[in-house]
Formats: C-alpha cells, structure tokens, sequence
C-alpha cells in the first residue's frame, strides 16, 4: 500500500514537471509525454481501487 502511494506520487510529480516543462518551452512533446504519464496514473488508479473493493467484499 505504501509502495503503491509512492509510485502514484512519484507519477504525478512526473507529469507536473513535464507540464511545467511545455509551459516553460512551449513544446508539444513535453504537454504529450504529461498527459500520457497522467492517463497511466489514473488508469493504475482505478484499477487498485478496483481491487481494494472487490478484497472488501
């Protein structure tokens, strides 16, 4: 649970530099690469709560 926090964290962190990044150069690839690492994080999001309410039930 701990590391899963971590990694999220370390995700989110990842993308807010990239976005930091095009908007300090104003290049596309930095906002693409952003988004891609986001979406990933969500989708790994939504699957670990998945899985935390199915182990509820």
């Amino acid at each position: 649970m701990l590391l899963f926090r971590w990694v999220v964290m370390a995700l989110l962190l990842a993308a807010a530099v990239s976005f930091a990044f095009y908007a300090g150069t104003g290049q596309p690839h930095y906002k693409r690469w952003g988004l891609v690492v986001l979406k990933w994080t969500v989708i790994a999001a939504v699957f670990f709560f998945a899985v935390v309410l199915i182990g509820r039930i």
